[in-house]
């Protein structure tokens, strides 16, 4: 149970948060595959099953900022496609995750990421310029993306994958990534606030005090974003989603 005072949080504790909370705004001003970083943060700051909740709000924050920033260049076509299929895989996140084994999770879950991955070099090398269009490839990775991102918000994995296989434009993927979050994190509050009870009052206090992390986040995101060329984007995107299915086994 998270503790109900935040003052009896330890100075250790606030500075990994914080860090998290900064590494989140990047990741929202458009840096992709760093999810990981900002789970396993949290984690470490108040355990696992606490900074799933904790975690939302802050989550949301940032992605009010991205949606207004990159709003122009969203691809709804893809979102549609899309949200659906995440939202009913949230809907099974929730019925599974109290009772789900965390090391059979994240095990199985760092061999889909980086069997993704793999497949996904393995397009780019080929230099195809052909798309999955198949319902099934956005079902499953849709239906995989609302699972991990309920149990562990660690969906950004599996809708890069999706993203990238469209070739979407950096920003275009950048702003549609954001408006796709945005609804699928709102349609989370709900669950953590009444079904797992990982919101309350005293974790929105804390998130409260870490906002601050977010905005200098952002801040700093928006500049790297725009010094970052597309195919080292697209590069960048891989390599660090694949370390974070490494990291997830440590986790």
């Amino acid at each position: 149970m998270l503790v109900s005072i935040t003052s009896e949080i330890s100075l250790t504790a606030w500075s990994i948060a914080s860090t998290a909370a900064f590494v989140l705004g990047i990741s929202k001003a458009g840096v992709k595959g760093i999810a990981i970083i900002i789970v396993t943060l949290m984690a470490l700051a108040f355990g696992a099953k606490e900074s799933t909740g904790l975690i939302v709000p802050l989550l949301v924050v940032g992605d009010i900022f991205a949606v207004i920033y990159y709003n122009r260049h969203a691809q709804w076509k893809y979102i549609l496609r899309f949200l659906p299929w995440m939202m009913g895989g949230v809907l099974i996140g929730v019925l599974i995750g109290k009772d789900l084994d965390e090391e059979t999770f994240k095990i199985g879950m760092a061999i889909i990421i980086l069997g993704s991955v793999i497949m996904m070099y393995w397009w780019d090398k080929r230099k195809s310029k052909a798309v999955p269009t198949h319902w099934s490839f956005a079902g499953f990775m849709g239906i995989m993306a609302g699972i991990t991102t309920m149990v562990g918000n660690l969906a950004g994995a599996f809708s890069n994958i999706f993203f990238l296989a469209m070739r979407l434009p950096k920003n275009e993927f950048i702003g549609t990534a954001a408006w796709l979050f945005f609804i699928i994190n709102i349609f989370k509050l709900p669950f953590h606030i009444w079904s797992w009870g990982t919101i309350t009052p005293e974790t929105l206090l804390i998130n409260l005090k870490l906002v601050p992390g977010i905005l200098i986040g952002l801040f700093v995101g928006v500049r790297l974003v725009k010094i970052i060329k597309e195919d080292f984007y697209r590069k960048m995107i891989l390599v660090l989603t694949a370390v974070g299915a490494i990291l997830i086994l440590f986790r």
